[in-house]
């Protein structure tokens, strides 16, 4: 069974866990930009946590489905229409078969997650379904017209049964800083940027995407040039190109970078920051290596106790 893309919204693609264990070869993990509404949708229709789903940017799709399904949309706080009807978020809500879901305009937030029962059906490149638009690996960009395959999913049960609070799994205030560790290169900033860096909020240029976010504001510069080999990036290394604008690496990032790293936001922050939008102002405050990994401990481990309460609630 399958759904038929009327609308495909401004950027809707395929995401599911990413594309793990292939950066010796170049290739990037890509995968949902807000991990946390990825597993958290799947879990509420019963699917494996990085099962493939859509995520949709500022404006969603509108979705005619061929199959009774269960859905549920996480992350960014959407206007969700099941057949002209407005159906809340982070609930497990049951779709008829010919029905149409539109979720036309995300009103906080930059991305949202929409998972069906049985997830999307699209062929594994290296293991994942995941689209990595910047590398052309995985099924394009959603377009007007589409018809995308649904995997099996046993008849869903009635109803909006129950949901989520999403307080603790979304936040998009781009008042609230993100922890950032000093990078290897950090010291060569000359003392006015690194007085910036921890002390200015920048602004999320209009150009960002998938790849990186483009931090304008107060140009950075170092106290020399530095000539350096491509070495290893990460999901949140924050570099610095020539003009001084500093550049944080997202989903789609490459493997390997020659910028100047000069710091490294810590992964329980990616998908707060993977929620703002382009305007939106980012604020770094320093964090050390050893405190950024005892959040993200404590906060996964908060994460699989939530998953194992659906899963035993879940009918």
């Amino acid at each position: 069974m399958s759904i038929e893309v009327i609308r495909a919204g401004v950027l809707t693609s395929v995401q599911d866990g990413g594309r793990a264990g292939h950066a010796g070869a170049g290739v990037g993990r890509a995968g949902a930009m807000d991990a946390d509404a990825l597993e958290l949708a799947n879990a509420l229709v019963g699917n494996a946590s990085d099962a493939p789903a859509l995520e949709m940017t500022l404006v969603g799709p509108r979705l005619r489905f061929a199959r009774a399904a269960s859905i549920a949309v996480c992350g960014a706080d959407v206007d969700l229409l099941i057949d002209g009807v407005a159906r809340p978020t982070w609930r497990r809500l049951r779709v008829e078969a010919g029905s149409l879901v539109d979720a036309s305009r995300l009103r906080h937030g930059a991305r949202a997650v929409l998972a069906i029962d049985g997830g999307v059906d699209v062929p594994r490149v290296l293991g994942s379904a995941a689209s990595d638009l910047n590398a052309g690996l995985g099924p394009p960009a959603l377009r007007d017209g589409d018809t995308l395959a649904l995997g099996d999913a046993a008849d869903p049960p009635p109803g909006a049964t129950w949901g989520l609070d999403p307080t603790p799994w979304f936040d998009a205030d781009p008042r609230l800083p993100i922890a950032l560790v000093p990078g290897a290169h950090a010291d060569a900033l000359d003392a006015r940027s690194r007085e910036a860096l921890f002390g200015e909020a920048f602004r999320i240029g209009n150009h960002s995407n998938r790849v990186g976010y483009r931090l304008e504001g107060v140009p950075l510069t170092l106290t020399a040039p530095i000539e350096l080999v491509s070495s290893p990036v990460t999901r949140g290394t924050l570099q610095l190109p020539p003009g001084g604008t500093p550049i944080v690496l997202m989903a789609e990032h490459p493997v390997t970078g020659g910028y100047p790293l000069i710091g490294q936001v810590a992964a329980i922050d990616a998908g707060r920051l993977a929620q703002r939008r382009p305007g939106d102002g980012v604020r770094f405050v320093a964090t050390t290596a050893a405190q950024a990994q005892s959040r993200y401990i404590a906060r996964r481990l908060q994460l699989d106790a939530l998953l194992r309460a659906i899963r035993e609630r879940r009918p």
